[in-house]
């Protein structure tokens, strides 16, 4: 009897254990509160402009200077180039160029010896040239003012007329452009246009050292 009672308390326990676990098990889950934005962003888009750059790969326009003919003195020099634009680096140019040679030496000490008819003192070239844009840069006009520029390289071939003859010329020269515009640039060159000559009769290799400034334009 004892015994009997003892396995009627103990199932009547574990009942209720088991109804109480079901019952904590099936009640809902307590509710999270949400965390406050502190912060509301407030982003305001900002309108970029882009800058308007000429694409054209041309580039024309002529150019003044001197240039010193060997033996012959200092003339002034004059003329044109074309240029076109294969990438940001890479460029080919065709240039020509005339000056009016002067008198040597010989010239003006013996007075009356003429070496060469005036017509025959027409010096004119004709080069065809690659170019190369070494050092590519800006130049500031102060504080909010920047021009592009850059610093090249030319080498060449070309003809070169003079005293009565065409000479097979090579043409190497450096310069600086500067583009005041997105149209229209600036240059400073120096080039020299050397070929073999014997005109004081002895043949030799003649330097023909030119420094020209000029004005091209992107078309």
């Amino acid at each position: 009897m004892d015994r009997r009672l003892h396995v009627l308390l103990l199932s009547s326990v574990a009942l209720t254990s088991l109804a109480g676990t079901r019952a904590v098990a099936q009640e809902p889950a307590a509710a999270t509160p949400e965390t406050p934005q502190v912060v509301e962003p407030q982003v305001r888009r900002r309108e970029v402009k882009r800058p308007d750059f000429d694409t054209e790969n041309f580039e024309g326009g002529a150019f003044v200077g001197s240039v010193g003919i060997e033996d012959f003195g200092s003339s002034v020099v004059y003329g044109a180039r074309i240029a076109y634009h294969f990438t940001e680096d890479l460029f080919a140019e065709a240039t020509v160029g005339t000056a009016e040679a002067g008198r040597t030496s010989y010239e003006d000490l013996s007075g009356s010896v003429d070496l060469l008819a005036d017509s025959d003192r027409r010096f004119t070239y004709y080069d065809l040239a690659v170019g190369w844009n070494a050092l590519p840069g800006e130049v500031f006009l102060g504080g909010r003012h920047a021009m592009p520029s850059t610093l090249y390289l030319t080498l060449g071939a070309g003809s070169t007329r003079f005293a009565g003859d065409d000479h097979f010329t090579i043409a190497a020269g450096a310069g600086y452009r500067l583009l005041p515009t997105d149209w229209l640039a600036v240059h400073l060159d120096a080039r020299d246009h050397a070929f073999d000559s014997d005109l004081l009769g002895k043949k030799k290799l003649t330097h023909n050292l030119q420094f020209t400034v000029g004005f091209t334009a992107f078309f």
